[in-house]
């Protein structure tokens, strides 16, 4: 579906809503459209929110290419400006705290005394704790248990697991908090067994 641009003689200006849906269906000229629109707003939120004008270029590149291709926004909920902004600033916090906590961990390090390595009988104890909660891992639903792999196994935050499955980021605590409950309890079941 060709878009008419408003700078064409007697075009009218093409709606957000039109161009997101053009954008979804491949337009690369919708992207600039809306670039052009609003690379200046998220922009600007992103250099207050980050600091430095790298961290906010990349930045509002990912948010636009988040635009594309993840398909979250719903202009029956707002106007893509909101949108963009809120995405934008959800997006600043998460790799504000990544920053964080990468920092807290490589100042940790750096101050640990020497650690010898793990002996044998250490290395046994830490693959059979591993068994066990795999094992506990299958006793969750599918859902708290995608929710924690993603989370500890591959470090997402909860906001970009919900961005990924596709649900509100309640749903996911929620499932989070549940999953995490289930799989003590059954931790301790099965310590309490080994014990008896």
């Amino acid at each position: 579906m060709p878009i008419p641009y408003p700078s064409a003689p007697g075009a009218q200006p093409t709606t957000d809503t039109t161009l997101v849906k053009c954008l979804w269906q491949g337009d690369l000229d919708a992207m600039g459209i809306l670039y052009d629109r609003y690379s200046g707003l998220v922009y600007t939120i992103a250099l207050r929110s980050l600091g430095d004008t790298a961290s906010a270029e990349d930045l509002t590149q990912d948010v636009f290419l988040t635009l594309m291709h993840r398909r979250t926004y719903d202009p029956d909920r707002g106007a893509l400006s909101s949108y963009l902004s809120m995405l934008t600033r959800s997006r600043a916090i998460d790799r504000l705290r990544a920053k964080s906590t990468r920092h807290k961990y490589l100042h940790q390090w750096q101050h640990q005394p020497h650690v010898p390595e793990p002996s044998p009988m250490d290395h046994a104890s830490q693959q059979e704790r591993h068994t066990l909660v795999r094992a506990a891992l299958d006793h969750l639903t599918q859902q708290q248990r995608q929710v924690l792999e993603l989370s500890y196994y591959q470090g997402q935050s909860q906001s970009e697991i919900a961005e990924q499955l596709g649900v509100p980021l309640g749903t996911v605590k929620s499932w989070a908090r549940r999953g995490l409950l289930r799989l003590r309890s059954h931790l301790q079941d099965q310590l309490s067994e080994e014990q008896a």
